[in-house]
């Protein structure tokens, strides 16, 4: 096995038990602050690794591939990051497994739209899969108290895999070049001073109970530091691994893992329902996901 692939498949197995975790802290944190709490974490737990690494704090790069480190970090730190807390809050962790079965078709699309990467016929009909797979699984369950939360979260998480596959491509030329660690701590930096700018202007005089609370509830430090830590920190430092050492398409196969550990760590340790509709529809997009990634 490829080390790449131990990588990408270590991510998603990762990244599953930190959004279990992190569905069990939206019950009482909300997605800004509790994103805004795990990419803080995140950012100094990258320092940290810099530094008993011996890697260098700063890299001399253009101005223009800084603007996009920059672009990128606000995309995929910032906004897509609380963008799939918002949705998992209103799907629940099944639910939002099923949805981010568009993560690959995303990769393809943006592809496409970027750098004119020619849409095969496979990938058409993998996108169609997974289209498909979503309508049919997106069924109303005991987590969704609203019937309108489910096609919010639903396009919520379908939104937050396009601009994370934005953020993650346009500077997928700067992965493969530099310290990996380095150009991940860079973009939660840009990630958490946008998300505080942001606050200030969204929440004038009141960022205590809206941007700092998860670091003011200790109470929750148990289950919000294991889930930064597995999270933000090891499956985004494996998930960027698995795209700097194989093909894009390869990597998201393993990627999509997540979808088939997420759901089953939800039945058995949330006690998410498991129906037969919910089923048929990840096996469909999970199909289609794969047509994609291997095409």
């Amino acid at each position: 096995m490829h080390i790449g692939d131990l990588y990408a498949a270590g991510s998603a197995l990762v990244w599953s038990f930190s959004l279990i975790l992190m569905r069990v802290v939206g019950h009482q944190i909300r997605p800004i602050p509790l994103t805004f709490f795990k990419n803080t974490g995140a950012f100094i737990l990258m320092v940290i690794a810099l530094v008993v690494l011996g890697e260098p704090l700063y890299i001399d790069l253009q101005p223009y591939d800084y603007f996009r480190l920059v672009i990128s970090a606000v995309l995929g730190i910032a906004v897509a990051d609380t963008m799939i807390a918002a949705a998992l809050n209103r799907l629940g962790a099944s639910l939002q497994a099923l949805a981010d079965c568009a993560y690959a078709p995303s990769i393809a699309f943006v592809g496409f739209l970027m750098f004119g990467e020619i849409l095969s016929t496979f990938e058409i009909i993998g996108g169609i899969f997974v289209l498909f797979g979503v309508f049919v699984g997106a069924t109303m369950t005991a987590e969704i108290k609203n019937p309108k939360d489910l096609w919010v979260g639903i396009l919520l998480a379908a939104g937050a895999h396009i601009v994370m596959a934005v953020g993650i491509l346009m500077v997928r030329d700067i992965f493969r070049q530099e310290s990996l660690i380095w150009v991940c701590s860079f973009r939660f930096l840009i990630g958490v001073i946008a998300m505080y700018i942001y606050a200030v202007f969204r929440f004038p005089g009141r960022l205590k109970e809206t941007l700092f609370i998860g670091f003011l509830r200790p109470d929750m430090w148990r289950t919000m530091i294991p889930m930064t830590v597995l999270g933000p920190f090891l499956a985004t430092l494996m998930w960027v691994a698995g795209f700097k050492y194989l093909e894009a398409g390869r990597a998201a196969i393993f990627n999509q893992l997540s979808t088939v550990f997420i759901i089953l760590l939800a039945y058995f340790l949330l006690g998410e329902q498991l129906s037969r509709r919910k089923v048929i529809g990840v096996t469909l997009a999970l199909i289609g996901a794969l047509l994609v990634a291997t095409h």
